[in-house]
């Protein structure tokens, strides 16, 4: 996972962009906000005339002008209560279209990434990523522009008035501002800090969450739940202490904003009594003093209130950008062109291979060919590398030197889409979707009909005990086919590989978590789906393949023994003792 960390300039730099296609309700919503602070700064005014007019000249103050600036702030009103119904409505609209903006771009950018980040990365840290941290973001888009907008019309038009009014006055009151923003500033960043821990200590949380209630049968088999629940609890509590800290620096923050709103009113009832007493400034020119400070400082505790909302958008911006930043390590060249009309040989030439997280070498100088349409089989100890060899047919990893080549074409030569489109994989560990069974059939070639996935369904062998399910093919499978037994998922799986229809065939230990009815029954469907492709076979059950074209033995030192099953037996090696100790064991 990256963890970088970014500046609040590169923060915004980055995310601006997304306003970019929504910059039509952007500027018409800061049209608006212009509009509420016009409404906020017409009135100080209008109080004004009417303290100074009424203690100066009362007789000239008659119910017409009062009765045109009534109508004038009422006309000011209205439109302020349009500008706002405006701003609430579609400005938080345009920040959830940003939200879901950059939620499809992280989605689409996971769906780059390479299985060394997955790896290394927990699913509940990237799901809090791309859900919780960028829920945030719709407030930030909408009020970061927004208030900042406001406050600064507010704050300059003020001093404009203000300065007209009594320049030293309002030199006084406006001098306390930058020093307030200074220190609010430094506050601000240890806020931020805090919130970045709260979003990992949550991420931390949701993957703890997933695994325990994932493995809750496990949980429940060893009698575990009181040491799941001590688990919890601590991290629980770390939480707890990261946000106690949090409101600490909240606290410190809003306490500084008062002290200096407290400054700014004393500011006004010292100096502002004074010119008064020395008839420098006017009973209404005081008023509207006041007024405007009361506006400004208003303000300014709105900026206060959204500041926890700024740094927790920022934090979410970061933790989406630790996202997109992520390096894609497994691309298509430039000039990269579709696989198709495959004949299905695939060879190994010279290949070296070392996991680029942990730099364990699997291959060294690795040579293999895999004719067309053979049934390869590959057994072997485990951490010999068969089911790496078989993923890096497919490119799920990048070899460090040397060519893995199809029908004589080096694999990175082929869009990545078109590659792993011509190779079907049936693996061990089944991963069914949550929906239906036909939806999981589906997977293997959403274009096609509903009739072709029932036919790959018997291809497959599945369709007798698919009608017999409550809703036939469209029976709920639950959350990874909870409901279906070990053989029922594994035959709908191969389903899902006929209707893909590729030329090239992996089976990665398909049979190897199955009772010996299921066994017979999917290696029934995987001879079937085997026919006229090119098959690789990962098996520990060696009986299931003892009718292979050729079979390797693959350990930590390379291809040892090749051959058939017969011609393996002859020689009295390691496929031997493998096959004897399998028949001991029975």
């Amino acid at each position: 996972m990256n963890d970088k960390e970014y500046s609040t300039k590169t923060l915004l730099k980055r995310f601006l962009p997304y306003y970019k296609s929504h910059k039509g309700v952007l500027f018409t919503d800061l049209f608006c906000a212009s509009l509420t602070t016009l409404c906020e700064l017409v009135l100080p005014m209008i109080i004004r005339y009417l303290t100074d007019t009424g203690m100066n000249d009362i007789a000239s103050l008659s119910i017409a002008i009062v009765g045109r600036l009534s109508l004038l702030y009422l006309a000011l009103r209205c439109i302020d209560c349009l500008a706002n119904y405006y701003m609430a409505d579609m400005g938080h609209v345009m920040g959830a279209a940003m939200e879901t903006d950059m939620r499809r771009d992280a989605y689409a950018h996971l769906q780059k990434l390479s299985n060394t980040y997955y790896n290394n990365t927990k699913v509940g840290q990237i799901m809090g990523r791309i859900t919780n941290d960028l829920f945030d973001v719709t407030e930030f888009a909408h009020h970061c522009p927004e208030e900042f907008f406001i406050a600064a019309v507010k704050a300059i038009i003020s001093f404009i008035i203000l300065s007209t009014v009594n320049f030293w006055l309002t030199l006084i009151i406006f001098i306390i501002v930058p020093v307030m923003a200074v220190v609010c500033i430094k506050l601000n960043r240890r806020s931020r800090k805090a919130f970045a821990k709260q979003r990992v200590q949550i991420g931390e949380l949701n993957a703890s969450l997933e695994d325990s209630l994932l493995g809750q049968k496990v949980v429940k088999a060893f009698t575990n739940e009181d040491t799941e629940i001590a688990k919890f609890e601590k991290g629980n509590l770390k939480f707890y202490d990261i946000k106690k800290e949090t409101y600490k620096y909240m606290a410190t923050f809003q306490t500084a904003t008062r002290a200096f709103d407290g400054l700014m009113y004393l500011m006004i009832v010292f100096f502002g009594g004074i010119f008064l007493i020395k008839g420098i400034i006017s009973a209404g020119d005081l008023v509207a003093y006041v007024m405007y400070v009361t506006t400004l400082i208003a303000t300014i505790r709105r900026i206060i209130e959204f500041a926890e909302q700024f740094q927790r958008g920022l934090t979410g911006i970061e933790r989406f950008l630790q996202i997109m930043d992520a390096d894609i390590d497994i691309f298509d060249e430039p000039d990269a062109i579709e696989l198709s009309d495959v004949a299905g040989e695939i060879s190994f030439e010279d290949v070296s291979f070392e996991y680029p997280d942990d730099h364990n070498v699997v291959f060294s100088h690795l040579n293999l060919i895999v004719h067309k349409g053979e049934k390869l089989a590959i057994v072997g100890p485990s951490g010999g590398g068969k089911t790496t060899l078989c993923n890096l047919i497919p490119r799920f990893y990048d070899i460090d030197s040397g060519s893995i080549k199809i029908d004589g074409q080096d694999i990175r030569r082929f869009t990545l889409k078109s590659l792993r489109k011509n190779i079907g994989i049936v693996q061990q560990d089944v991963y069914l979707f949550s929906g239906t069974v036909m939806e999981n059939i589906l997977y293997g070639n959403p274009d096609a009909s509903r009739q072709d996935a029932i036919d790959a369904a018997k291809k497959a062998g599945a369709d007798d005990f698919i009608t017999e399910l409550k809703d036939g093919y469209d029976t709920y499978v639950g959350e990874r086919g909870v409901k279906l037994s070990g053989g029922q998922k594994q035959r709908i799986s191969i389903a899902r590989v006929f209707l893909k229809n590729p030329p090239i065939m992996i089976l990665d230990e398909a049979t190897s978590a199955l009772d010996n009815e299921s066994e017979f029954a999917v290696a029934q469907s995987l001879n079937k789906l085997s026919e006229g492709r090119t098959t690789i076979t990962i098996a520990h059950r060696l009986s299931s393949i003892k009718n292979s074209d050729r079979i390797l033995v693959l350990t930590d030192k390379g291809i040892t023994e090749e051959g058939t099953h017969d011609e393996l037996m002859a020689l009295k090696g390691i496929y031997y003792d493998f096959y004897t100790m399998a028949d001991r064991l029975k």
